[in-house]
This record gives structure tokens, sequence and C-alpha cells, in this order.
């Protein structure tokens, strides 16, 4: 067998992510900290936060189920999207589960059109009031099984209602 006498070059471009860091890549500890304090604070104030989440959520739902268009659907999606990030960030993440699902829902029929009057009010009813018990029961371990099977569900019918919307 005849050996291929193919020249390789291989190029190795250069890393300049440590001198973009400035300071040869070092972390100040006494940032890091001051940081993770701030963050600590927050997550005191949170359980407030979220809850005028979920009553933006509410309100958002009652105005898009007294008068379904497309300015109360983008406001029910927008909620859901905040609250989605929210929840994500200060340890619920059921409820940002949940919430993403609404989310996905909302933006999935907006991109097909479908009809503002053929949106299931129960399906999202259902995440709304999904996301009410995990937070009045506290539930933030991803672990628990009702919660979890609860979420799993939520987003199985989603995905349903889309595959049946066209998506």
């Amino acid at each position: 067998m005849a050996k291929d006498n193919k020249n390789v070059q291989i190029f190795m471009p250069p890393n300049n992510l440590r001198a973009k860091l400035g300071g040869g890549g070092y972390i100040d500890s006494d940032i890091v900290s001051r940081a993770e304090m701030a963050m600590a604070e927050l997550q005191t104030e949170f359980p407030d936060w979220l809850a005028e989440d979920i009553q933006a959520l509410n309100t958002a739902q009652a105005a898009f189920s007294a008068g379904r268009n497309t300015d109360t659907a983008g406001v029910l999606f927008r909620a859901a999207h905040d609250l989605r990030g929210q929840a994500t960030t200060f340890g619920f993440p059921l409820i940002a589960r949940i919430a993403a699902s609404l989310a996905k829902l909302m933006e999935g029929l907006a991109k097909v059109e479908v009809a503002l009057k053929d949106v299931p009010l129960p399906l999202i009813g259902a995440h709304i009031d999904a996301i009410l018990v995990i937070h009045r029961q506290n539930i933030r371990d991803i672990s628990n099984l009702t919660a979890l099977t609860l979420t799993e569900e939520l987003e199985g019918r989603v995905l349903k209602t889309l595959a049946r919307a066209g998506l």
C-alpha cells in the first residue's frame, strides 16, 4: 500500500481571553463575596417579588380571558416569560418550568396565528393554578413527585396543543 504524502498543517489560533480579562485573569474574591451577599439579600425579598409576578400573571390571564386580542396575549406571554426568569434566579425551578411552558404556548400559538378565540383557556388556567400551588406550598425541590408530574403533564399538553396547531 502506498502512503499519501499530503502535507498537513495545524493552525492554533491565539487564545486572547486571559488578556481580555485584564490583570492576568485574577478574580478578586472580595468582589465575589460582595456579589454573593447581595444575592442573598435579594433572595429574602424574592417571595414578595414572586407574589407580585404571579399577581401580574393572574391579571394578564383575566385581561386575556375578557378580551382576546394581540395586546392581551402579548401581556400574558411577557408575564409568563418574566416569571420564568425570576423563578429560575431565586430557586423555584418548577415554577420556572411551568411559566416557560405557558410562554411557549402563547408564543407558539401566535406564530401560527391561531385565532385567539381558539386559545385553550383551561390550559392557561391550569398553568397559573399550578404556579399558585407551588408558590403557596413553597416547593423548591424538583424531586417533589406530585409537582414534577403536574409540570410534565402541563408541558405535554402544551406540546400536543402546538402540534395540533401545526407546530
